[in-house]
Formats: C-alpha cells, sequence, structure tokens
C-alpha cells in the first residue's frame, strides 16, 4: 500500500563550476563523543532530552553566489530561451548543506545560542538564570536538552516561526540509534540495524562465535585470489564501521577489516562474516549512560610493538569515560614506525 506520493526538483550540481557557481561547500555535523558526552551529561543532571526534525531543510537557505538553472518539465513559458534564477538554495546544489547550516546557525544566535568551539554543531543557551539548553545538530535532525520544560517548550515555539519544524518528542531513535531512558541512564544500542546486517549477509541461522576475530590472525599476509566482486565486502565493513557508534569492542577488527578495502580476498570476507557471527549471539548490546553523578574523567590506552607485518608500525587504541560511561573510543595504526 502506498502511504503518499512524494517528489522533489532537485538541481544538477554536477554541473557546477566551482569559483563560478559555488565555492565553500563545507558543512559541519555533530560528532559521536559530542553525542554520547550530552546524553550522559543529561542523564547525571535530569535534563529533558527531546528531538526535532527540519522539514525541506536545504530550502531554507540563502544563496550568496548566481546560480542559475533550466526552466523543470511541467513550467510553461512564453520565451523557450528563458532559465531560471534561483533565490534561494535548493537540492542537488554542491553549497545547499552548507547554506542551511549557515541560516540554522543565524537563527540561534539570534535566540541567545553560543556555538562551541570545539563541535561546531553543538550550541548552547545559559543566558536566563539557572536554565541550561542545549542543541546538537546533525544535518536536519535535532537532539534538544534543557532542565526546563517551559523553557524547552518556548524554544521548540521560536524554531517553528524560523522552519517548518516535526517535534518528535522525547529521544528515542535517532540515526538509527535506539536510546532508551530509564533510572539508571541512557541505554544507546543499535539493535535493528545489526539484525539488518545479519539478514544481509544470510546468518539469521549461523552459530555465533564468542570472539568477532581471531587472537593470531593473519590477514596482512593473506594471500589468494581477489573476491570477483568487492562491492559486498565494501558494504559490509562500511556498516560495520557505523555500528562502532555503540560497540567499542568491535573497533579492532573493524580497523584489521578496513585495510582491505581497495582488494579483499576470500580470507577477509570470511573474517568478516566471523564478526557478523559474533553479531549475531548478542545484537543487542550497547552502552549504558549512566545517571551517577561522577564526571570524572578517565581514559585508557594501549598499543602493540610493530605487529603489523608489512609496515611495522604500531597499533594504538583508546577509551575515555566520563565517570563510568565510555563516551569515546578509538583504534588506530600509528603514523611512524617505532
Amino acid at each position: 500500500e502506498i502511504a503518499r506520493y512524494k517528489s522533489r526538483l532537485v538541481a544538477l550540481g554536477n554541473r557546477q563550476r566551482e569559483g563560478l557557481d559555488y565555492t565553500d561547500t563545507f558543512a559541519p555535523v555533530i560528532k559521536p563523543t559530542s553525542i554520547r558526552m550530552l546524553l550522559k551529561l543529561a542523564a547525571s543532571t535530569q535534563l529533558e532530552v527531546h528531538q526535532m526534525d527540519v522539514s525541506n531543510a536545504f530550502l531554507h537557505g540563502d544563496l550568496e553566489e548566481e546560480v542559475y538553472m533550466t526552466i523543470p518539465p511541467g513550467f510553461e513559458v512564453s520565451d523557450s530561451s528563458k532559465v531560471c534564477l534561483l533565490k534561494k538554495s535548493i537540492y542537488g546544489l554542491k553549497q545547499s548543506p552548507r547554506c542551511w547550516f549557515a541560516k540554522l546557525s543565524t537563527a540561534l544566535k539570534t535566540y541567545g545560542f553560543v556555538q562551541s568551539k570545539a563541535d561546531y554543531s553543538h550550541f548552547s543557551y545559559l543566558k536566563d538564570a539557572g536554565v541550561a539548553l542545549h542543541i546538537l545538530i546533525y544535518v536536519d535532525d535535532f537532539i534538544v536538552a534543557c532542565n526546563s520544560l517551559p523553557h524547552l517548550q518556548r524554544f521548540k515555539e521560536y524554531l517553528s516561526t524560523c522552519f517548518k519544524m516535526k517535534d518528535l518528542g522525547k529521544l528515542k531513535y535517532f540515526l538509527g540509534i535506539e536510546v532508551a531512558r530509564a533510572s539508571e541512564g541512557f541505554f544507546l544500542s543499535q539493535r535493528k540495524y545489526c539484525l539488518d546486517i545479519i539478514t544481509e549477509t544470510g546468518l539469521l541461522g549461523a552459530k555465533p562465535t564468542p570472539v568477532p576475530m581471531e587472537f593470531n590472525h593473519k590477514l596482512s599476509l593473506a594471500g589468494g585470489e581477489q573476491l570477483t566482486d568487492p562491492l559486498p565486502y565494501r558494504r559490509l565493513v562500511g556498516r560495520l564501521i557505523y555500528l562502532t557508534f555503540t560497540r567499542p569492542e568491535l573497533c579492532y577488527s573493524v580497523h584489521i577489516l578496513s585495510q582491505f578495502m581497495k582488494a579483499p580476498v576470500q580470507a577477509h570476507w570470511d573474517a568478516a562474516v566471523r564478526v557478523v557471527r559474533y553479531l549475531k549471539g548478542c545484537p543487542g548490546q550497547g552502552i549504558l549512560l549512566r545517571s551517577t553523578s561522577n564526571m570524572q574523567l578517565t581514559a585508557y590506552c594501549d598499543s602493540d610493538y610493530g605487529a603489523c607485518p608489512l609496515t611495522r608500525r604500531s597499533l594504538s587504541a583508546y577509551i575515555i569515560l566520563l565517570g563510568p560511561s565510555p563516551i569515546s573510543w578509538k583504534t588506530k595504526k600509528q603514523d611512524t614506525v617505532s
């Protein structure tokens, strides 16, 4: 059954010329660490956390350049030689994300928000005595946290006067991440996303493995013919990379698998499938951002010693906790030989 019909006019951004039709195109999005850190703060200080969405966000941006577009089919004009001069940004233009973020930033600063220097997509409002209001931005998806429900409602009403907004209520599902709040804090997981990976790989009936990767693997030295079609491998590893948002224990395995995206062989595919079999045993596992008042930062790091047989570079890893809650982690090969 068709729920609704939808169409969208899109510009051919691939025909734009740099320096003439556009200049800068970069637009920031919220960092994963900032999301986890704000939710930990919200859990510890009992902030209300809601989510909002902007309808047709890229249509709100103001263009700085002169951009012309051929007249779309169905729009009748008397002179067929005429073209459209765009007054606002539209979907398809290379600068549309940047124009939208600039428009949104202006609206937030007009309200009284201050932009974070550590993460440009995090804005804080601390003007009124006793009121703390934060907003995290991922293109047109917002997380809004506040210690005052009436003030949160006033801010929502303000945003609705600036843009066409959807109020999605309390935060439950954001960027494919399931968020559950209880007295213990916020539990973040990607269970549905994980089950989609298992289903797509055809391993719903497979036997789980206790660990995602063998300890003494020799994947860097694996030989054999390259996979006939490397795209499934690249897609699977790409999906596993996003899964590390709530699964820090996968960072090492995903880091190793990511090194073979260009020319994977059968051994690499088998190792990636093993990770999926590990997920089969614990698809709903995630992280708990506890509501304790402990806000002490603690960091742990470790590395091997020149273990890569090809480059002899060492592999480093770290995890940072805010109180007892993990907020940042990474596995990375060192830039130089030890």
